[in-house]
C-alpha cells in the first residue's frame, strides 16, 4: 500500500507540474503578458532555468544541460529505489512528491533545455528565487521527509 501511495503522489505531481507549464506557456502566454502581479508579494513571470536549485550550476552548453539530465535521472532512480523499500506511507508519498517534481524539471530540461519557472516572490528590493509546481513538489517533499526524521522516527526509536 504505502508503493502505490508513493508512485501515485509522483504521478499526480508530475502530471499538475506539465498541466500547470503547459497552461502557463502556450494558454495563457506568460511570456507576452509577463510581468503579471498576482499580490504585492508575488509575481507570474517567465524564466528560463539552465541550472538547478537557485540557478547553481548553469548549464550553457549541450553537454552541460545533458549531464545535469543525467544527474537528475540518476537521482532520481536512486529515490525511486528509497520510495519502493520504504515501508512508512508518509516517506513513500513525501519521495513521490519529489520524484514527480524531479521528473517534471527533467521533462523540461530534456525539452526545452531548461526548467521553466513562473512564481516570483519579492518583498520591497528582496527577491526570492523564480521557481515553479515542480519546486513545490521537491520542497514539501523535503519537509515531510525532515518532518517524519524528526518527529515521527525518534517516537519510533523511544517506543
Amino acid at each position: 500500500m504505502a508503493r502505490i501511495i508513493g508512485l501515485c503522489a509522483a504521478f499526480a505531481m508530475l502530471v499538475v507540474d506539465q498541466a500547470h507549464k503547459l497552461w502557463m506557456l502556450d494558454i495563457y502566454d506568460i511570456t507576452s503578458r509577463q510581468p503579471v502581479q498576482v499580490l504585492p508579494w508575488l509575481d507570474l513571470v517567465m524564466a528560463w532555468n539552465k541550472g538547478v536549485s537557485y540557478s547553481l550550476l548553469q548549464a550553457d552548453s549541450e553537454l552541460g544541460r545533458y549531464a545535469l539530465l543525467a544527474l537528475t535521472l540518476g537521482a532520481t532512480a536512486l529515490l525511486v529505489i528509497w520510495l519502493w523499500r520504504a515501508p512508512e506511507r508518509l516517506v513513500t508519498f513525501a519521495l513521490g512528491l519529489i520524484v514527480g517534481g524531479a521528473l517534471g524539471n527533467a521533462i523540461d530540461r530534456a525539452l526545452y533545455g531548461a526548467v521553466a519557472d513562473f512564481f516570483h516572490f519579492h518583498i520591497g528590493t528582496f527577491s526570492w528565487y523564480v521557481f515553479n509546481l515542480a519546486d513545490v513538489g521537491i520542497v514539501a517533499g523535503v519537509g515531510l521527509l525532515l518532518y517524519e526524521s524528526i518527529f515521527i522516527a525518534d517516537k519510533k526509536t523511544a517506543a
